[in-house]
């Protein structure tokens, strides 16, 4: 029982656990919109043996143009990031800095808690809008009131102006957003050299074409910056990537649990022959009384489904209880996928059926007279 126990629960807690990471990864992209592309900074090719050359340096005003230039584009939210040290309090710790603009807040379909977002006038003056991380460590230093607070960020004083609801990230959504902090773009240059955006959601027009807007977009930086090339994805081919992805996952995972059915399939096998040498006697009287072959066959293969379909149950509970567990640890929304309930319901029979069969035939096969001499 334990092969089936296993591997039954094994295959519906990692496909249950699948269908949640791709339903909550969807109702991002859903929360965000499907009218999304993510522009990242790629690296050219050159010289001999296909070695990589950095590519050119998308500057903010390039990326701030591309709405003119590309009339598939309605508004665009370019980003860099950093990564330093934290002080407040006396306490020090590490985290991310991400130099945004004022759509940001937008694009990212995010949510004030209090205070306000920063704004391309507050390029020159160190405001910061804090993560939902950053205000559970700075509360955990005793600190209540959010807004006006000063903390040290590479040795520099911020003042927090905001702060942004706790944010699923995801998706085309930077991790950052809770775990550190919002400045404007040109203070990352004083914290790193260059400072220079790697990243751009764009937003596409609503009569708009993904494919079209992908290609006015790296056009546009081929002609704006020497030697620039560019990522450019939209959220339905991240989607569809997601889904090519899930489904190879559980192609794996059902070869996997797979092994330990068969494993499972040949102990259940085992126990029934067991059965069957303990049994005679019983199979004589049932021959002598009238029974066929045949239903002694089907009452052994009956018994072998029925101590399969033990296991499966167990390990459909022990699958669904796992998969609950890593749904409520990750926040995520739980979600059973009843497809792979009812696969593991069908395999269970399947198995017992399979590996019952040479048992119930054994059995089905004994002589009688011999069954009935048997101690």
């Amino acid at each position: 029982l334990i092969g089936i126990f296993v591997g039954i629960g094994s295959v519906i807690a990692m496909v249950s656990v699948g269908t949640i990471v791709q339903e909550e990864a969807l109702r991002q992209f859903k929360e965000m919109g499907t009218d999304i592309l993510s522009i990242n900074k790629g690296y050219g090719s050159g010289g001999a043996g296909g070695a990589q050359r950095k590519s050119g340096t998308i500057t903010l005003d390039a990326a701030e143009n591309i709405p003119k230039y590309c009339p598939e584009i309605v508004a665009v939210a370019p980003y860099t990031s950093t990564y330093g040290t934290f002080k407040d309090e006396g306490k020090k710790w590490q985290g991310p800095a991400m130099g945004v603009t004022g759509t940001f807040i937008d694009l990212n379909k995010l949510r004030l808690k209090n205070g306000r977002f920063v704004s391309d006038l507050d390029e020159q003056t160190y405001f910061c809008v804090i993560g939902s991380k950053v205000e559970e460590k700075l509360r955990s230093f005793g600190i209540t009131t959010m807004i006006g607070t000063e903390i040290f960020f590479q040795n520099k004083l911020f003042t927090i102006i905001g702060i942004i609801e706790d944010t699923p990230v995801g998706g085309m959504r930077p991790y950052e957003i809770n775990e550190g902090i919002m400045i404007p773009i040109p203070l990352v240059r004083r914290f790193e050299q260059g400072g220079e955006i790697q990243n751009i959601i764009a937003r596409i027009a609503p009569e708009g074409n993904h494919i079209v807007a992908s290609r006015q977009v790296t056009e546009y930086f081929q002609k704006t910056v020497k030697g620039m090339e560019v990522r450019v994805r939209s959220a339905e081919e991240i989607i569809n990537q997601m889904q090519k992805q899930m489904r190879l996952f559980t192609l794996l995972l059902g070869a996997i649990g797979s092994i330990s059915l068969i494993v499972g399939g040949v102990g259940v096998m085992n126990v029934m022959l067991v059965s069957v040498a303990e049994r005679k006697k019983e199979i004589g009287i049932r021959r002598a009384l009238g029974a066929q072959r045949g239903d002694i066959q089907i009452q052994f293969i009956i018994e072998s489904i029925l101590l399969c379909m033990v296991g499966g149950l167990l390990g459909i509970g022990l699958g669904i209880g796992a998969s609950y567990g890593i749904s409520v640890f990750s926040k995520w929304h739980f979600a059973v996928s009843y497809d792979a309930i009812l696969l593991g319901v069908v395999v269970s029979a399947v198995v017992g059926i399979f590996f019952g069969f040479y048992p119930a035939r054994q059995a089905s096969r004994l002589n009688p007279i011999e069954a009935l001499r048997s101690e």
